[in-house]
This record gives C-alpha cells, structure tokens and sequence, in this order.
C-alpha cells in the first residue's frame, strides 16, 4: 500500500497527517511539495518513512497527486491532502475497499451535504456527472474530494496522468467498468483550511472544480449521446420533425 500526500503551505498540518499515516502498514509515503514558500520541506524530511517530492512552482493539487501516484508501485494507493489530518482508524475503510475488489473508494460526503436548495454550485455539478454517468448512487461523492484510494488496475488502465482533471478520472473509471464505491464518510469539509481563492460561491476553486466537471460530462456525452444515461423513453422524435409518413405512422398505432 502506499499513501501520496500533496502539500503546499502546510508546515502545521503536514507533521499531523504523517504522523496517522505511520501508524498504518504503508510500503509507500510519498509527500509532493508542491511550489510551498514555508517550512513544510523541512517538516516533511523529518519523517524517515517519506519519500519527498519538490516541485519548486506549484503545479495544483491534482497535477502533484499525479505526480506522486506516478511513482507508486503500490497495489493500493490511498490519497491526501497535507491540510487535513485524518485519524488513521478512519483511513482504514478506503483501504479496505479497495483491498476487497474495489478500483475506487471515494470518501461519502453525503451525510455532510443539505438539501438541493441549499447545496452550492460545485456539490450540484458533481451529483449531475454521476447521474449522466448511471450512478446517482454516488451522489455528490467525487476525486475532487479527500481522503479517496484507487487500485492499481484503475491506474494500469487509465493512467497516471489523468488523476490531473479527477472528474474525469473518476468518469473514465466508470465508463471502463471500474468499480467505483463510497465505503466510508470524513467530515473533511469543517476542516478544510480557508484562503483567499476558496472563499465565496464562485471563487477560484469552485470554478476550477466545475470547468473540471464540464470536461469529464462532455466526455461522457461525447461517448454515450447527448443523454447521457437516460434513456429516450417512447419518444419518437422523428415524427415530431416531420420525417414519418402517414402511412407508416397509422401502421405503428394499431
């Protein structure tokens, strides 16, 4: 098994995160600084059980993650983000999911999440990817979100590269039959660090995030038509644009 954590200006809850992330069996730690100004280098290299990665420009969350997932050779590579400690006995289900057959574990933020009226932007543009996708099931739940893990065949297949647009990915993932699943819930929202470019309902990230979604639907649409996974029911379109004789349309009612 192997971890890859991805930081960038998280000198205080990076120690945190590996210090759970030890506690666990990993072969593999793989720490990306990605473009961090503050001490998170150096906090990182006091791990002896880390394998540190510096990017000197920060690249984005999703292109480090690629990054580290690259040089894994784990057979199950679980996901994190260096801002948000998660206590390793709630790490455990991700990891056991995929251990059981699972080619995605993503976290379920559904308990988490309110209503329609009162969901934002992004939490609405996740749901309708799954239901395009057939998988209303997974409700909001999404790459986008840590902590998440994969296995090493959704990484054989797809690729390494991919995990950069996680919407996307996780779209591919379903398309090629992966089995894709939310064994379990963190609560990573309350503790996800605010900054000037996350803050408000169309800040950087959000529309980051939704650009992301509209890539991975027009990919799903460009393989499935333009409904996506909802069937056309009886509609006859073709008599609606003229395009049915009367004869054959008396013939077709009887």
């Amino acid at each position: 098994m192997a971890a890859v954590v991805t930081c960038k200006d998280e000198q205080h809850t990076l120690p945190l995160v590996l210090k759970q992330l030890e506690r666990l069996p990993f072969k593999e730690i793989i720490v990306v600084i990605n473009g961090s100004t503050d001490r998170s280098l150096e906090q990182a290299l006091k791990f002896s059980k880390t394998t540190v990665v510096w990017l000197p420009e920060a690249l984005g969350h999703d292109v480090a993650r690629a990054v580290g997932a690259r040089l894994t050779t784990s057979s199950i590579v679980l996901f994190m983000d260096g801002d948000v400690p998660v206590r390793a006995e709630d790490l455990v289900p991700f990891l056991r999911s995929v251990e059981r057959g699972a080619d995605l574990a993503l976290n379920d933020l559904s308990p988490f999440i309110g209503s329609f009226t009162e969901q934002d932007h992004v939490t609405r543009f996740k749901t309708f990817l799954n239901r395009v996708l057939g998988r209303g099931d997974l409700a909001m739940n999404s790459m986008t979100a840590v902590p998440h893990a994969v296995s090493r065949r959704l990484l054989d297949r797809l690729g390494c590269a991919v995990l950069a647009v996680p919407p996307k990915a996780q779209a591919l993932a379903i398309m090629n039959g992966l089995k894709v699943t939310a064994p379990a819930s963190v609560n990573v929202i309350v503790r996800n660090r605010l900054r000037p470019h996350n803050v408000g309902e169309f800040n950087q990230v959000a529309e980051l995030i939704i650009g992301d979604h509209l890539e991975a639907i027009s990919l799903v649409l460009q393989q499935t038509g333009p409904r996506g996974a909802y069937p056309d029911a009886s509609r006859w379109r073709l008599a609606a644009r003229g395009e049915v004789d009367a004869d054959e349309y008396h013939y077709s009612i009887i």
